[in-house]
């Protein structure tokens, strides 16, 4: 495992959804996006952020992903689906897994910021290409596996005071 040093260039991929939920039920709070940047790169060179959005057509949400895009972030947004039965579906788990697959020829470690167990193989495929994984998300609500398959974990919930609004 390569350790934190200055020179390692940095990719941050936040769900944007998932943090949101877990913040949520587990706080009813907000994530602070801008020290999850701050804590994601440590002093390292960030060549991408990026935020995983969905557009659920809420009013405050226009001004959610511009204050994403003042922090650092490059926003990529999708719509949300409504099917015929009323169910309503919109994940990002294949666009983040390709991004990062893309970026790792270009970076020497990924972030990435979710509890969601499906990018426990995403993981396992990184470390094997030499590239470094961090995750950050909530330890109460991310997946054993996604915390077994990363070089490191942290939990944002030792330090809400420091991730939440």
């Amino acid at each position: 495992m390569t350790e934190i040093h200055p020179g390692q260039r940095v990719a941050v991929l936040v769900d944007a959804q998932n943090l949101y939920h877990s913040a949520q039920s587990l706080y009813s709070r907000n994530i602070d996006y801008s020290s999850l940047l701050e804590k994601a790169v440590q002093d390292r060179q960030l060549t991408r952020a990026i935020a995983y959005v969905i557009r659920a057509d809420a009013p405050e949400e226009e001004s959610f992903f511009d204050a994403l895009i003042d922090i650092g972030f490059e926003t990529k947004i999708k719509e949300i689906k409504t099917f015929s039965d009323g169910s309503k579906k919109a994940d990002w788990d294949v666009g983040m897994s390709l991004d990062a697959v893309t970026l790792a020829n270009h970076v020497d470690t990924i972030v990435l910021c979710t509890g969601d167990g499906d990018f426990s193989r995403l993981c396992s495929h990184l470390r094997h290409e030499g590239v470094r994984v961090e995750v950050m998300a909530f330890e109460s609500s991310t997946a054993d596996e996604l915390v077994e398959a990363a070089d490191t974990f942290l939990d944002l919930g030792e330090r809400h005071e420091t991730f939440l609004l």
